[in-house]
Order: structure tokens, then C-alpha cells, then sequence
């Protein structure tokens, strides 16, 4: 019997919003900014994560010495530098890498692979945690299948989160600790020592192969999506930290779409935001359904804002796999990854879509010969503080894939490593034109600051601060962040 019920969902309200679809803007915006050619990388499928000292950092999936992925940096001009190459000399320190990377603020990033590591035969199985420094000194800090019947999980799905007690959670698709495991997949803690627990295993009543990586919600609770379970078209569900789970179940024949993927994301009007890569109420793909761009709020209620394929040979694209991204004007951001359907045909786009359900494609890629401005776009956007957009593709470019840029006129901005911290306690700012900051302030209460560098200030949580927005005052103008800042009792 299935175990659902909780997060006190509004059972069979699907509300449908009035979807309006705008024409191309020009294809003039997008600049291709790195092509991988196999030797750095190839196949990128992670959303970029800005450094603390103003490169981007990210994984490929494939590519490097031993073609099984790299770890990079790309500046903010466009040089790129493969830092480490996975399975090299062997895959003991994990292969093929995930999601996307975690950094903190003691200068580390983290994250996951899906093969390798010390456990399962020649070492091709069955995913690791890692922690690398932003020069590419790898260490390993788990192996999964560590324990009988790979209780402990097996493939992780996805990169970490960092909950607010300071460790972090991930999933795996397969394993875990429940009778039959080899259909479920775990939710998993990990210390930055390395001590793993796992706290949860699907077991196909709940919901199973977790995808898309973990978020954690204002209330402090962790949300995500499954793949599949006794029905098949996915789940969404909340997870406290003391393990009690709430789900709700995706139904295909409600039209509401199914294969909910690429990870949820909390707007900051509190609801929650994704996709799903099928299903939905046009069919000019396939017959399964083109896919949707959905909220939830924290009560349950589900609205589809939009169904892709809604205009002729899929215009405004299909096939959406990644998460989305609010940005400073309020509106979400995201890309379909077009790969090919039955009926049609595409190589992916990016798109913009207001809360309300009005949406626009911004760009359509393979607009240039041999698509060298890359195609199947398999990631999400990356807003980085000086308010331009920043992505991959899997293919196109010089035919490994690439990286681009995308701007819509949104100016600067500063944002976190984390958005949360008790009063007293460090963060950490990210930004762009930093050097010379005269004042820094949470939700109007003034703290005092250390300016790193030029694209990073530490501060702390200043006495008699509440949530709010975190204001910087620099020689250019003040900036004020994306997201607020969560002070913790």
C-alpha cells in the first residue's frame, strides 16, 4: 500500500493557467563562448557554479584523459583549463561526474559521481562523493556500495546540497535500505568528513530513482523528484531532516506531465517550481506528450503553466531536463533539450516564463552551420552577479559540446555561497566589482565586512538581523541580492 499522504497535498486541483507563447526574440544575444573538443571535456551536463574568485567552475560528463569526465574552470573571458581528469590513472576516485558542484566557503567544491570508486569489480561501480580544490586536488570522500547489498545506495543522480546543519544530502538512483532495493534508490547525508549515513530508501510505493539533486525549503525540510515507483510517471516529495516523507504522485492520464526532472527550486514567493520532460497536453513530439513547466505550492496545490509543442514543428521547443532558474527580474529561466521525438526534430532552446504561464523562447539553437553554437542544451542557466545567463550544451560547437552566454539587459548583482547562518556566524558574498565596498548590510541592519578579493567579501550575521536582502555598496553603485538571506533562531 502506498505510502503517500502528508505535506497536506490538495488531491486531484490541477489548475491550468492561460498559456501565451511569444514569438522569438533575435538570435543575436547568445555568444558561444567555449566548444569542448574531447582532449577538455566533452559533454557537459551540469548548470555552471560561479567561484569565489570569479571563474566558473563545472564537470563534463565525458572526455579527458580516460573519457570519463573532467573538472574545469572558465574565466570570465572564456579561457578554459581542464583541472582534473577522472579515472586517471583508474577510476578509484570515481568516474562520470553529476550534477552540478557545491562550493564553500572554505574555497572547496563537492560533488558526485555515478561510476567508479572503491568498491564493485575493476572499479567501475557504483558512484562516489568527492571533494576537490578549486586546482583540481581530488579527494575522495565516499564510495558507494560500501556496505551489503548496497545499502549505503549505488549511482548517485545528481550533486549536494549543504543543508543548514553544515553536511551534506544527496541521492542515488539504485540501492538502499529497503526489501527491494534494486527498483528503489536513497536519500543520503555525508559529513565534510566524509560519514555517511542513508535516511531514506524508495521502495517503489514512495516513489524510486530519485533524480535532479535535493533543495532545502524555508522550512527547512529537503525536497525532490523521483523518476518512477508503483506509478510510473514520478513523484515530488518533501523529506525532513529526521526522515519522515511526504510525496505527491505525478498521474500521465490527468495530462499534468510525468518524468519530473532536473531538481525543484523555492521562488521567492514560496512555492515550488519544475519541469517535467513529458507528458503534458500537445503531442506534436511524441505521443507521450511534450512536456510541462509546473509550480506546487507547500499545500499541495498543482499548476501547469505551460505545455511545450503548443506551436507549429515545436517553435517554443520540448523535452525540458533541467531545472529552472529565478532570476532578478522575478521571471524563470530554462532550456528544453530538443532531443529528437517521434514527430519532430529539434536541437534545443532557451526560454523565459513570467509566474503567470506567459512564455517566450529566446533563443533556438544549431541557428548556425554544423550547430556551432552547440545543441541539446541538457542543463539549466546559470545567472551569474553580473546578471548574464551561462549554460551548456551536450553536443554542437565543435561537435563535444559548449558553453555560452546569454543576456536579457539584467544588471549586476550579489548572491551566496550559502543563504543561511545564525547571528554571529561568517558567510560568504559573491559579486563582481567588489574592491573598494564601503558598507554591507542584512535587511537594513549594518554588520561589519572583509573584502577577499574583487569578486568576494566574507561577512558575519550582525546582531538584531532578521531574514531579509543582503545590500553591498560599492564605488560603481549598490548592489542588492537575488535571493534573501535566511537568519536562523
Amino acid at each position: 500500500m502506498a505510502r503517500v499522504g502528508g505535506w497536506r497535498w490538495v488531491w486531484g486541483v490541477i489548475v491550468f493557467c492561460g498559456m501565451t507563447t511569444t514569438a522569438s526574440l533575435a538570435q543575436t544575444n547568445l555568444t558561444t563562448i567555449v566548444s569542448f573538443n574531447q582532449t577538455n571535456g566533452a559533454s557537459p551536463s551540469m548548470v555552471l557554479t560561479q567561484g569565489a574568485d570569479g571563474n566558473f567552475y563545472g564537470t563534463t560528463t565525458e572526455g579527458g584523459v580516460a573519457f570519463s569526465g573532467t573538472f574545469f574552470k572558465m574565466s570570465p573571458t572564456g579561457m578554459l583549463t581542464s583541472l582534473y581528469s577522472f579515472c586517471n590513472p583508474d577510476c578509484r576516485g570515481g568516474g562520470l561526474p553529476v550534477g552540478s558542484l557545491l562550493q564553500t566557503p572554505s574555497g572547496n567544491f563537492y560533488g558526485a559521481t555515478a561510476a567508479g570508486g572503491t568498491n564493485g569489480p575493476f572499479h567501475n561501480c557504483c558512484g562516489t562523493v568527492f571533494k576537490v580544490t578549486a586546482s583540481g586536488t581530488l579527494t575522495t570522500l565516499y564510495s558507494f556500495c560500501a556496505l551489503a547489498n548496497c545499502a549505503d545506495g549505488d549511482e548517485p543522480s545528481g550533486g549536494l546540497v549543504q543543508a543548514r546543519n553544515g553536511n551534506f544530502y544527496g541521492a542515488t538512483t539504485s540501492g538502499g535500505i529497503c526489501e527491494n532495493c534494486t527498483i528503489g534508490g536513497t536519500l543520503f547525508e555525508i559529513t565534510p568528513t566524509g560519514k555517511m549515513t542513508a535516511f531514506h530508501g524508495f521502495d517503489g510505493t514512495d516513489g524510486s530513482y530519485p533524480l535532479g539533486g535535493l533543495i532545502q525549503g524555508s522550512n527547512g525540510s529537503l525536497y525532490g523528484e523521483t523518476d518512477g515507483g508503483e506509478t510510473p510517471s514520478g513523484t515530488l516529495f518533501e523529506i525532513t531532516l529526521g526522515g519522515k516523507l511526504n510525496s505527491y504522485i505525478f498521474n500521465y492520464q490527468n495530462g499534468i506531465g510525468y518524468h519530473p526532472v532536473g531538481g525543484l527550486i523555492q521562488a521567492t514567493d514560496g512555492d515550488f517550481y519544475g519541469v517535467t520532460e513529458f507528458g503534458g497536453s500537445n503531442y506534436g513530439c511524441n505521443a507521450e506528450g511534450c512536456g510541462t513547466v509546473f509550480k506546487i505550492t507547500p499545500g499541495g496545490k498543482l499548476t501547469t503553466l505551460y505545455n511545450f509543442c503548443g506551436l507549429p514543428n515545436c517553435a517554443d521547443g520540448a523535452f525540458p531536463n533541467g531545472p529552472l532558474v529565478q532570476a532578478t527580474d522575478g521571471n524563470f529561466y530554462g532550456t528544453t533539450s530538443g532531443e529528437a521525438g517521434d514527430l519532430v526534430a529539434s536541437a534545443g532552446t532557451v526560454f523565459q516564463i513570467t509566474p503567470e504561464g506567459r512564455f517566450t523562447t529566446l533563443y533556438t539553437f544549431c541557428a548556425l552551420a554544423n550547430c556551432a553554437d552547440g545543441e541539446f542544451p541538457t542543463a539549466g542557466l546559470l545567472q551569474a552577479t553580473n546578471g548574464t545567463f551561462y549554460g551548456t550544451t551536450s553536443q554542437g560547437g565543435a561537435y563535444y559540446g559548449s558553453i555560452f552566454s546569454l543576456s536579457v539587459g539584467l544588471g549586476p548583482f550579489v548572491s551566496f555561497m550559502r543563504n543561511s547562518a545564525k547571528v554571529g556566524q561568517q558567510f560568504g558574498i559573491l559579486g563582481y566589482g567588489l574592491t573598494g565596498t564601503s558598507s554591507v548590510s542584512l535587511n537594513g541592519i549594518s554588520t561589519d565586512f572583509t573584502i577577499v578579493s574583487n569578486t568576494f567579501i566574507t561577512t558575519t550575521v550582525p546582531a538584531g538581523a532578521t531574514t531579509g536582502y543582503v545590500t553591498v555598496t560599492t564605488p560603481s553603485g549598490t548592489l542588492t541580492s537575488n535571493v534573501p538571506f535566511h537568519v536562523l533562531p
